[in-house]
């Protein structure tokens, strides 16, 4: 059984089971790693260990998409390309998984701080091994990581609410009720065309523009990012702010960039208007 590449169906099967146990652990429901694994030895003839790796395989194919995985289970790298493929297939045959409503745990409630946690951004002294961060970059453009997330309408608004949330809960705690009660969810109440999202403040009373980008993915998810929006950046430096909200299903965490973004960011043409002559 060693070295043996795994066959489509073997894939087909374990990326199944994980992910009914994933749906598991998402609602808070108790499942037994143990019983799913001896359950799949009988049915692919693997033995324990090996299924355990492809476990925390599949984790790490689920970090590149941006996805949720088993906390047990942690990423494992160098995995076969044929593994992508049948996670693929599992999210094309189950649509609603990527459409479910983000940021609910029924496990542990709904966010009880208001705040979210902001630690640094990515940078090249804290970036991860080489080998992970190209595998997870290869398989974010591969499947168009960033533009999934922009196209799902109910995970940006979520993120939205929880990030003016956040803004008013920090301005009350530094004693500026007066400025909390100010911040304006500028794309809910005017919609898209600012360039940011939510007008709030610093508490010395200047003012804070801020363009929420969110993923349930780990901090290096790719995003999009409109021309307006880096227009209205270059043009504002001194108040707009990128806030990049992150494992944003779990347990929300965020950085944020300040202009200009291509000291932070590779930025990389992914359309372009045809005009005619």
């Amino acid at each position: 059984m060693a070295g043996r590449d795994w066959t489509d169906v073997e894939n087909d099967l374990i990326v199944a089971g994980y992910f009914a146990m994933l749906a598991d652990d998402f609602a808070g429901r108790p499942y037994n790693k143990a019983r799913h694994n001896r359950d799949l030895q009988t049915r692919i003839n693997r033995d324990r260990g090996t299924i355990e790796w492809k476990h925390r395989n599949i984790s790490a194919v689920l970090k590149g998409l941006g996805e949720d995985w088993i906390p047990g289970y942690k990423p494992a790298f160098n995995f076969q390309m044929t593994l992508e493929d049948a996670v693929a297939r599992w999210l094309a045959r189950n649509p609603a998984w990527l459409g479910r409503q983000p940021g609910l745990r029924p496990a542990g409630g709904l966010r009880e701080a208001a705040q979210i946690w902001i630690g640094p951004p990515p940078t090249l002294s804290n970036q991860p091994p080489p080998q992970e961060l190209d595998q997870m970059l290869h398989i974010a453009r591969k499947f168009d990581v960033a533009g999934r997330d922009e196209r799902n309408r109910a995970l940006g608004r979520a993120g939205e609410e929880r990030v003016l949330a956040h803004e008013r809960a920090a301005l009350r705690t530094a004693g500026r009720d007066d400025l909390a009660r100010k911040v304006r969810w500028v794309s809910e109440e005017d919609g898209d065309g600012a360039g940011y999202d939510i007008a709030s403040f610093s508490p010395d009373g200047l003012p804070r523009l801020i363009e929420v980008k969110t993923t349930n993915g780990w901090e290096r998810t790719p995003f999009h990012i409109t021309r307006n929006e880096l227009a209205v950046a270059e043009e504002r430096r001194s108040e707009w702010r990128l806030f990049r909200l992150w494992n944003f299903s779990r347990e929300p965490k965020a950085f944020e960039l300040h202009p200009p973004l291509d000291a932070h960011v590779s930025l990389t043409a992914t359309t372009f208007q045809a005009s005619f002559h």
